[in-house]
């Protein structure tokens, strides 16, 4: 039976996921409790909203759910505005069904109304909103708290195993992966969520101050009106969470049981879970996957499934919320940059530019295939994200630049960019989670990966033919 929001099991699980921003108290008065859905776009399975649910039920009010999107965000750009608009527009078609009140607003011009939120928070007896440390999420729940009249609470949705219960940084996946799996299967109990006590009546709904944005209508249109990166077109991958579930399921069956064997091969498109876009906006919950591939082919199968879902997703959250410098060559462990400081001179095979880099013009195939998979979808094959990732640091002038221009290409186009998962695997790709190796130029002795060596351990031909044109 799943756990009700009363039970001992959610208290406990709310306990390490919930954090005060700043040291108000609830407002006497406040007309409901605000749920400000920042990076968890869903309904289902998220801890803010059952957190938001529990108070209003204890205070006697009812939630109103608000989500916006304006055009301020690094990477403004279609594909990610499209992502989110088209979940948006799901979300508000079920959510009288499901028993929500819910609210998106969209800010087209930089110029526009900046202060809705705080509008719909001066009514409020609370307001909760999503933990996420990534994606400006933080900066911006901290800027808005010090400015808000009432208390403000930012709850984890991300992780599985609650964040919290590991307070210091985990340095490799072999330090976390004990740990992690110890809580698994309490923190994989299911709950019965329901809807608020008290509803929002049409009165209050009213009066808020709110421009709603009508969904009806061509959304890529709506898009084109914003004032954003137009040339980041939207990807062809389907938004919502009723397209993850239909991804989930599909790779459950299909692809799951030979998982193992299939994963490695980036020629072969569905064996893996390409599931990263849809939990990096929060659109499908990581234990609904998780629970989803144990029912499928059991936990012993689903083993190397989960522990890329679970170990290493878990070990990267952990990185971006111990470690303030993740994006930076300071998260590096001190025996990389001793390498580093070893080799800054060495010769390197090329030098490309961030702008023959973003239009795949390197002197490498492959490489090109891979960013041009990149610009066509948004996601890049997670093997050939690692040698994307690796052959960049022999293609640059110094391990900084190579480290910004990865940054800037996976936050700009890929639809899991900015994610504690993204910025995990591009320090991986510098030695972060790992071990020093045998010594080599301008590597030192950071992992190599060589994309000759590619062509010997998977259809790399066939996955180059496949992306060989023009994104």
């Amino acid at each position: 039976m799943p756990h009700p929001l009363a039970s001992t099991f959610v208290r406990t699980q709310l306990s390490l996921r919930v954090r005060d921003v700043n040291t108000h108290a609830e407002r006497a008065g406040g007309e409901f409790v605000l749920y400000w859905m920042q990076s968890t776009h869903r309904f289902e399975e998220n801890w803010a909203l059952r957190f938001a649910i529990r108070e209003a039920d204890r205070l006697g009010v009812p939630v109103i759910v608000h989500q916006g999107l304006d055009p301020t965000y690094e990477h403004a750009n279609d594909r990610i505005h499209a992502f989110i608009l088209h979940n948006a527009r799901e979300l508000a078609q079920r959510a009288a069904s499901l028993g929500h009140r819910y609210q998106f607003v969209l800010r087209r011009r930089r110029s526009d109304d900046r202060r809705t939120v705080d509008r719909v928070a001066a009514r409020a007896a609370l307001v909760v909103t999503d933990d996420f440390p990534t994606a400006g999420v933080a900066e911006r729940t901290a800027r808005f708290a010090s400015r808000c009249p009432c208390r403000v609470v930012a709850v984890e949705s991300h992780a599985i195993v609650p964040a919290a219960l590991f307070e210091k940084e985990e340095y490799a996946a072999r330090t976390l992966r004990p740990k992690v799996l110890g809580h698994l299967a309490h923190a994989l109990a299911a709950v019965a969520d329901a809807p608020p006590r008290a509803s929002v009546s049409d009165t209050l709904w009213g009066s808020l101050d709110v421009d709603r944005f009508d969904f009806a209508g061509d959304l890529l249109a709506q898009v084109a009106s914003c004032e954003i990166d137009h040339s980041v077109p939207p990807a062809p991958l389907p938004s919502g969470r009723r397209a993850a579930q239909a991804r989930l399921a599909t790779f459950c069956s299909a692809a799951l049981p030979e998982y193992e064997s299939r994963r490695g091969d980036p020629a072969d498109a569905d064996g893996s879970s390409r599931l990263s876009p849809y939990l990096h906006f929060g659109q499908i919950s990581a234990a609904e996957v998780a629970r989803a591939a144990i029912a499928a082919v059991g936990a012993a199968r689903a083993e190397p499934f989960l522990d890329e879902l679970v170990t290493w997703r878990e070990l990267a959250l952990n990185f971006c919320l111990r470690n303030p410098r993740f994006r930076t060559l300071g998260a590096l462990p001190e025996w990389v940059h001793r390498t580093m400081d070893a080799h800054r001179g060495d010769r390197r095979e090329a030098i490309y530019s961030r702008d023959e880099l973003e239009r795949a013009a390197t002197q490498h195939p492959l490489w090109n295939a891979a960013q041009r998979e990149l610009l066509a979808t948004g996601v890049i094959h997670n093997v050939m994200r690692m040698y994307w990732g690796k052959s960049v640091l022999t293609w640059t002038e110094s391990y900084a630049d190579a480290l910004a221009h990865l940054i800037h290409l996976n936050d700009k186009w890929a639809l899991d960019g900015r994610d504690p998962s993204s910025y995990g695997g591009i320090q991986w790709c510098f030695g972060k989670f790992d071990r020093p190796w045998g010594e080599r130029p301008v590597w030192g002795t950071i992992r190599s990966m060589s994309l000759a060596r590619a062509y010997k351990k998977f259809d790399a031909s066939a996955y180059e033919a496949r992306w060989s044109g023009p994104a």
